[in-house]
C-alpha cells in the first residue's frame, strides 16, 4: 500500500514539474493521468476473480512489480503518448494492490475488527503519500523529476520481493489429526456469484456512491500542487505540504472514522466522508489564503483517507464471504470509472475557464451527490455494520 499509493498519488506531485518539461496542457496531463485509471479500472475486476481463487502471494509479488516498471519507464517519457503508455502499464499493475490485498485482510480478521483493521493496513496509503510529498521535492532538487519516477520504481520492486517472502493468502485452520493446514480458496461458480451480487439494489447504489467519491478526490490529487504553485504563486516545496497534510489527516481519518463505523454502522460513516470531501472541496475552490488552503485540504484529508477501508469492509458486511472479493473487484470498476473520468473533466475545464475554482467545485458536488445514494439504504434499516454484538443480515 505504502509503494503502490505513493506512485498513483505521486503524479500530482511530480507534474508542477513535467508540465513545462513536457510542454503539456492541463488537459493532456489529465489524459497521462486517466490512462493509468483506464488499466487499473478494467483490471480490477479481473483481480477480484482471480484473488478469491488463486495464490495471493503469486498476484501481489508479480503485479507489484509490474507497477513498478511502469513507474521507471516513466522517467523516459518525452510526450503525452509515451507517459500514457507507461502509466498504463502502472495502472495494470496497480489493479494487484488494493483488491488482493483488501482480500487477504478480511481472510485473517474477525468480523468486529475488519474495518478498524483494513483501515491499519490502509495507513501504508496514507504513509505513502505523506512521506513522498517530502522525499520527492528532495530528489527533484537532485535528479529532476525524472529521477522521482526512478526512486518510486525501485521502491515498487523493493516491496514485490518482500510480498514474495512474507505474504500468505489464508489463515492457518486447525484440522486433527495431521496439524495446521492452509485453507482452501472457495470455488463459488463465478456465475452463481455474479447472479447474486447483481440482484442486490445495495451493490448499485454502493457502488455509485464508491464511483462519486472516487470523482472528488482524484481532483486534489491531480491538481493541487500545481494550482498552489501556478494560480496561488506559492513556491513548488510548500505547495507539496498540502499533500503531506492529505497524508496526515488521511491516516488519522482511517484509524478514527473506520473504528466508529465498526460501531456506529457503516453507511453513516460513508456518508461523513462524502460530507468531508465536499466541504473541503469547497475551500479548495473560494479561498486565497495557504493557512486556510491547509485547513480544507485537512477537511478533506480526513474524508479521503476513510473511504477506501470503510467502502472495503462493506463488501463483507452486506456480501458472503465467497464472493466478497469480487464485489470489491466491481467496486473497483465503479472507482476507476470515477478515478479516469475526473483527470479528464477537471484538466478540460481548467484549460477552458482558465481557473482551478469550477474543477474543485466538481470534488464538493460529486461528495454531496455520493451521500444522497446512501440514504435509501440507511432509511431501508440495512446497514450490516457489527453493533450490539451482532451482524445483522438484509
Amino acid at each position: 500500500m505504502f509503494a503502490s499509493f505513493a506512485i498513483r498519488y505521486g503524479y500530482g506531485l511530480l507534474l508542477p514539474q513535467m508540465i513545462p518539461s513536457l510542454g503539456i496542457s492541463k488537459t493532456g496531463a489529465g489524459i497521462i493521468y486517466s490512462s493509468y485509471f483506464i488499466a487499473y479500472t478494467i483490471f480490477s475486476p479481473i483481480l477480484g476473480l482471480l484473488v478469491d481463487r488463486s495464490d495471493a502471494r503469486m498476484l501481489l509479488t508479480f503485479f507489484v512489480a509490474l507497477l513498478g516498471i511502469g513507474a521507471y519507464l516513466m522517467s523516459f517519457s518525452s510526450s503525452v503518448i509515451h507517459a500514457s503508455l507507461f502509466f498504463t502499464l502502472a495502472g495494470i499493475g496497480h489493479s494487484g494492490c488494493w483488491v488482493p490485498f483488501v482480500t487477504v485482510v478480511q481472510r485473517w480478521v474477525g468480523e468486529r475488527r475488519r474495518g478498524m483493521a483494513i483501515a491499519i493496513v490502509d495507513l501504508g496509503s496514507a504513509t505513502g503519500i505523506a512521506v513522498w510529498s517530502i522525499l520527492i521535492p528532495l530528489i527533484i532538487s537532485s535528479y529532476s523529476w525524472r529521477g522521482g519516477w526512478r526512486s518510486l520504481g525501485l521502491l515498487a520492486f523493493l516491496v514485490a520481493g518482500l510480498n514474495f517472502f512474507l505474504v500468505k493468502g489464508y489463515p492457518p485452520v486447525k484440522s486433527a489429526p495431521s496439524g495446521p493446514k492452509v485453507a482452501a480458496p472457495a470455488r463459488i461458480p463465478i456465475k452463481a456469484a455474479y447472479m447474486a451480487i447483481f440482484r442486490d439494489t445495495k451493490f448499485y447504489l454502493i457502488g455509485l456512491s464508491y464511483m462519486l467519491l472516487s470523482f472528488s478526490i482524484l481532483i486534489p490529487f491531480a491538481f493541487l500542487a500545481t494550482y498552489a504553485t501556478q494560480e496561488l504563486l506559492i513556491p513548488y516545496k510548500s505547495a507539496t505540504v498540502l499533500v503531506a497534510v492529505i497524508g496526515v489527516t488521511g491516516a488519522f481519518g482511517k484509524l478514527v472514522l473506520s473504528h466508529l463505523s465498526d460501531i456506529a454502522g457503516r453507511i453513516w460513516v460513508m456518508m461523513l466522508c462524502g460530507v468531508l470531501t465536499a466541504v473541503g472541496g469547497l475551500g479548495m475552490a473560494y479561498v486565497q489564503g495557504f493557512s486556510w488552503l491547509i485547513l480544507f485540504t485537512a477537511v478533506f484529508g480526513v474524508g479521503y483517507g476513510t473511504i477506501w477501508p470503510v467502502y472495503a469492509a462493506a463488501a463483507r458486511d452486506f456480501f458472503s464471504k465467497e464472493y466478497a472479493g469480487s464485489v470489491v473487484g466491481l467496486w473497483t470498476l465503479c472507482h476507476g470509472i470515477g478515478s479516469m473520468l475526473a483527470p479528464l473533466i477537471s484538466g478540460w475545464t481548467i484549460d477552458i475557464t482558465g481557473s482551478y475554482m469550477w474543477a474543485f467545485l466538481l470534488t464538493a458536488i460529486s461528495g454531496v451527490m455520493s451521500l444522497l445514494l446512501l440514504i435509501p439504504i440507511l432509511m431501508a434499516g440495512s446497514d450490516s455494520s457489527v453493533t450490539a454484538g451482532s451482524r445483522p443480515r438484509s
